[in-house]
C-alpha cells in the first residue's frame, strides 16, 4: 500500500494554513484531490503577484 509522504502532507496543511486560515482539522478533511487543487490555485496567484512584482 502506498502511503502519502509525511512531510509533504505538511507542507500542504502549512501552506492551506497560511492563506486560508484554516485549522488542521478543517485541511485534513479534504480529499487529496481537493487539497491539491486549492494548493495548485494558491500557487497559480503567487506566480502571478510575483512576476508583477519583478516588472
Amino acid at each position: 500500500m502506498w502511503r502519502y509522504p509525511l512531510t509533504r502532507l505538511y507542507e500542504e496543511v502549512a501552506f492551506l494554513a497560511y492563506y486560508f486560515h484554516w485549522s488542521q482539522d478543517q485541511i485534513l478533511a479534504l480529499e487529496h484531490a481537493r487539497r491539491r487543487q486549492w494548493i495548485d490555485e494558491l500557487a497559480k496567484i503567487n506566480r502571478r503577484i510575483n512576476d508583477r512584482e519583478i516588472v
